[in-house]
C-alpha cells in the first residue's frame, strides 16, 4: 500500500504523498466508500474526522481502524441540515486545532422514477445530500483553508456526472449539478493555494450498489447478472469498483503530488471514457 514507507516502486523511487499529520475531514465515514477513504487516510497518518448518522455506528468503527491515540474523532452530524455541517466543521477544527482536506463523501442513491412518477420532494431530498451538503461542507472549511493558503477539497461525485440514465433523472442531474459546482469552486480557491476535484466513480461494490441493483432490476436478476450487465462493457475486469479504489484515489487528489491539477473529475470504473 502507498502509506507503507518501506515500500518501493520498480526503479526504486517511493512517492510520499505528505499526508501524515494532515488534518481530513470526511462526511459520511461509516458507510462503504466512506469507511476505506478513513482507513486509507489514518494508513499515510493523517489525523482524521469523519462524521456519521449514528453514535453507535461511530462506536462499532473506532475499534476496527487501528488508529493511534488521537488519530481519529467521530461525530454524529445530519446532512441535511445546515447547522449539523455548521457544527461539524467547528468540531473537527476544534477538536484537531485545523482542517488542511475536505472530503464531502456523504450521499444519497436517490430512487429511480420516470419523470412522471417524480415528486418534487424527490428531488429535494436527493440534491439535499448530493448537492447542497458538499455545497455547505465548503462554505464553513473554505475560510480555514483560505486562511491556510494550502490544503485540498476531493468531492465524491460519480460517473453519473457524465452519463444519463433514464428513470434515474434525480441523482444524475443532482451528479451533473456538484460537478459543476466542485469546478466552480476549483477556480475560486485555486488562486489561494486550495486544490479542488471531484472522483467519478461508476458501481462501487458497497450496500448503496445493492440497493441500486434492487431499486432498477428487483428480484428479476441476481446480484452477479445485475453486476454483468452494468460493467460488462468495461476495459478490465468487469466488476464493480472496489470502495479502497476510490480510496486511493481520494489520497492522490488530497495530496501535493496533485497540486497542479484543479476542477477535474477522475472517472474510476475501468471504462474507456469520452471526451467531456
Amino acid at each position: 500500500m502507498l502509506q507503507k514507507k518501506q515500500q518501493r516502486f520498480k526503479g526504486g523511487l517511493f512517492m510520499d504523498l505528505k499526508l501524515k499529520d494532515k488534518v481530513v475531514l470526511v462526511t459520511g465515514g461509516t458507510g462503504g466508500i466512506g469507511k476505506a477513504i478513513v482507513k486509507a487516510f489514518l494508513g499515510e497518518g493523517s489525523k482524521v474526522a469523519f462524521s456519521s448518522t449514528s453514535q453507535a455506528k461511530i462506536d462499532a468503527l473506532i475499534p476496527t481502524l487501528d488508529a493511534a491515540e488521537g488519530q481519529v474523532a467521530g461525530f454524529v452530524a445530519d446532512m441535511n441540515k445546515e447547522e449539523d455541517i455548521k457544527n461539524l466543521v467547528e468540531s473537527a477544527k476544534n477538536h484537531f486545532g485545523t482542517i488542511d482536506i475536505v472530503i464531502p463523501n456523504a450521499g444519497y442513491e436517490g430512487q429511480a422514477h420516470p419523470v412522471q412518477d417524480m415528486t418534487l420532494d424527490l428531488f429535494e431530498k436527493t440534491y439535499m445530500l448530493n448537492v447542497y451538503a458538499p455545497m455547505l461542507m465548503m462554505k464553513y472549511a473554505a475560510p480555514i483553508l483560505i486562511e491556510k493558503q494550502s490544503g485540498a477539497v476531493v468531492v465524491i461525485a460519480s460517473a453519473a456526472a457524465f452519463e444519463p440514465t433514464a428513470g434515474n433523472s434525480a441523482y444524475v442531474s443532482s451528479k451533473y449539478a456538484v460537478a459543476g459546482l466542485t469546478k466552480c469552486i476549483a477556480m475560486e480557491l485555486g488562486p489561494v493555494g486550495v486544490h479542488v476535484n471531484y472522483i467519478c466513480p461508476g458501481p462501487v461494490d458497497t450496500p448503496m450498489m445493492l440497493r441500486i441493483e434492487k431499486d432498477f432490476f428487483g428480484d428479476s436478476m441476481t446480484h452477479e447478472e445485475a453486476m454483468a450487465m452494468l460493467a460488462g462493457n468495461y476495459a478490465m475486469d468487469k466488476r464493480y469498483a472496489k470502495p479502497e479504489e476510490i480510496a486511493y484515489a481520494a489520497l492522490y487528489l488530497a495530496s501535493e503530488v496533485s497540486a497542479h491539477t484543479a476542477g477535474m473529475g477522475m472517472h474510476i470504473d475501468s471504462k474507456v471514457a469520452a471526451p467531456n
